[in-house]
């Protein structure tokens, strides 16, 4: 708590600094709260102030916070009042003409910093979790009994004029039997280890009927006396999805859902099938977007601008996209409609034990969950802009938004002129749109992690782990020192001196590098010193510390061994006969790939490890500075 408390005040004084005002009374006032209200005070009461500053620059005006004193005689929060000077009128609280670029940002660093610590809820919140999924459900079901056969038509015609040509595509190579499945890297329901799931001895008679097992669990039909060890299960002897609590921030879990090995492996199969066909479409690629997040980003810059772009945020985005919908939208499509049924699972199994029985079509957990939601949503877009036009739309008029219509599983981008009919289509077909982070009035966006006012970029760096106390602490040393560069990039050279020395106690060895380098260090924007040369290549090498982690020993032999040798992921598609390489799964959100100083796994070792590593560790090593 001190060392978080010594780092907030590092900030608040360099951000005072830059911005013109001090900020010495806002460091007392936090460290007395924090001494009464402890850690919630930064990753709860801080961040809600920060959430209400983002709609008051929505909306052009300050209001009022419950856990903040006013001004006397004024409109604004006593607390941090330095720099709402700087962006508020003092009296009126309006927004002012020209505000200050560097407070917004300032304001938003200082008061959202610690909102995505990822920290262990009390067990009352993660109760609290565990229910509102459950009230979800129950949702999801009203919704499933009071909607109209007509709202549905139109669904099903919105649908088929967006995703009709690569319906049919996927359509036909599940005929065929054009579909190869694979393992995802996560867990499932049942435990199974990476090379276990190989040797998966479990597959249901829904399965069967669309993805007989004996193409899919077996290198070929040489094998197929292993099909005798196969237990098939019926509707009401399948696995549930295994709902489970992970860390997310101090006031809420993220709740997801585990899914049986059989289910994953051929929902990887579906999910490939319709990127394949999904890339090649010039339509869908443009208003979609399932692994690149930058066009999003660049129309919430462009709408702070010119207010042509609104970005709306979903609320519990997958857990409210009803079955009865997604199977509307394949419904002409047997083949790819049977597949779609046959990998979801129906029910869940709760953390207190209980059954859940499933109205929604997947939680988080399943690979099509991300892909659905977003065509779903997609859809209900189009269909509110048909409704603010009382017409209906051509394949024309769906052109023609290409450049004010963009979707990111619950990240979208929608036209301005259309944003009260979207949001009513989407509340009408059960989805529900969080308007506190939801914007379309003023000069402020946000999506997929960017924040922009007025076309300025006011993003912000995250807190994600308590700083360490020692190097055994792995995962709060990696987290630190992104942290630090990070917040170099930031222009925050103050506070990263403070780190510096901070690190620098920890680690022996903490050099400075190019954001390229595989070694945990110092990103400058100066020349980095070069402390020898490497005797074979002649390059700069740096002493410094690197991550290194090895997947678990899992040894596979025999037709599991053949299989996964055959099951190829290339370019986006699973083909067969091609040599299997491994790379490491990444360890946490703010870990980048430029950490793992090892090549990928080549064949020699698959068969022997694999699976996410149980632990990480950081060697000292000479590496590349660059």
């Amino acid at each position: 708590m001190k060392s978080l408390m010594s780092l907030w005040s590092r900030l608040a004084e360099e951000s005072a600094s830059l911005c013109h005002t001090s900020a010495n009374r806002d460091i007392n006032t936090v460290s007395v709260r924090i001494e009464h209200e402890g850690l919630s005070f930064l990753t709860i009461t801080l961040p809600s102030l920060g959430k209400a500053t983002q709609k008051w620059l929505d909306q052009g005006e300050a209001g009022i916070h419950p856990s903040f004193l006013v001004e006397r005689g004024g409109s604004l929060p006593r607390f941090l009042g330095g720099f709402f000077n700087r962006v508020f009128d003092r009296r009126s609280g309006l927004l002012l003409d020209e505000p200050c670029i560097a407070s917004i940002q300032a304001i938003r660093q200082l008061t959202l910093m610690f909102s995505k610590m990822q920290l262990e809820c009390s067990p009352a919140r993660q109760t609290a979790a565990v229910r509102n999924y459950i009230k979800c459900e129950q949702e999801v079901r009203l919704f499933d009994s009071n909607v109209k056969e007509s709202d549905l038509l139109d669904f099903r015609e919105m649908s088929n004029m967006l995703f009709g040509n690569v319906f049919t595509q996927v359509d036909r190579d599940i005929y065929y039997g054009r579909v190869i499945p694979r393992h995802g890297p996560g867990s499932t329901a049942d435990g199974l280890s990476g090379n276990g799931k190989f040797n998966q001895a479990v597959w249901t008679n829904r399965l069967q009927a669309v993805f007989p097992a004996g193409e899919n669990l077996i290198p070929n039909w040489r094998f197929n006396l292993e099909l005798e060890k196969v237990t098939y299960l019926e509707p009401g002897q399948e696995q549930p999805v295994k709902v489970t609590l992970v860390p997310k921030t101090l006031k809420t879990p993220r709740v997801i859902a585990m899914e049986p090995t059989c289910m994953q492996y051929m929902q990887q199969a579906v999910l490939h099938c319709f990127l394949r066909h999904f890339d090649k479409d010039d339509f869908l690629s443009k208003v979609i977007g399932f692994d690149d997040q930058a066009p999003n980003q660049e129309f919430a810059r462009c709408g702070s601008i010119d207010n042509r772009t609104a970005t709306l945020d979903m609320s519990d985005a997958s857990d409210r996209i009803s079955n009865q919908l997604v199977k509307t939208m394949v419904h002409q499509w047997p083949h790819f409609s049977a597949a779609v049924d046959a990998t979801r699972s129906r029910r869940a199994i709760m953390p207190d034990g209980s059954i859940q029985r499933l109205a929604k079509y997947a939680s988080m957990g399943s690979a099509l969950c991300f892909p659905i939601e977003s065509m779903v949503f997609l859809t209900l877009i189009y269909l509110g802009i048909q409704k603010s036009l009382n017409r209906p739309l051509c394949r024309q008029d769906i052109l023609n938004f290409v450049d004010s219509v963009r979707v990111y599983g619950d990240d979208l981008i929608v036209p301005v002129d259309h944003v009260t009919p979207i949001v009513q289509s989407l509340e009408h077909f059960g989805a529900r749109v969080g308007l506190d982070k939801s914007f379309w009035t003023g000069k402020f966006r946000e999506s997929c992690g960017r924040e922009y006012f007025n076309g300025h970029d006011v993003s912000i760096v995250h807190v994600r782990q308590a700083l360490p106390a020692r190097r055994k602490d792995v995962t709060g040393v990696i987290s630190t020192v992104s942290l630090r560069n990070q917040l170099y990039m930031l222009g925050y050279w103050r506070t990263c001196d403070w780190l510096d020395g901070y690190i620098m106690k920890i680690l022996k060895y903490f050099p400075y590098i190019h954001s390229s380098s595989p070694v945990l260090g110092r990103i400058t924007f100066l020349p980095y010193l070069t402390e020898e040369l490497d005797p074979y290549l002649h390059s700069p090498i740096v002493r410094g510390y690197v991550v290194e982690a090895k997947p678990p020993l899992d040894h596979l032999e025999g037709s599991g061994a053949l299989l996964k040798c055959l099951l190829k992921l290339d370019n986006g598609a699973t083909l067969r006969g091609k040599v299997p390489w491994h790379h490491p799964d990444t360890l946490e959100e703010q870990f980048s790939s430029k950490l793992w100083a090892k090549p990928p796994m080549v064949l020699s070792e698959h068969l022997e490890r694999s699976g996410r590593p149980k632990s990480i560790g950081i060697k000292l090593r000479w590496r590349s500075p660059f």
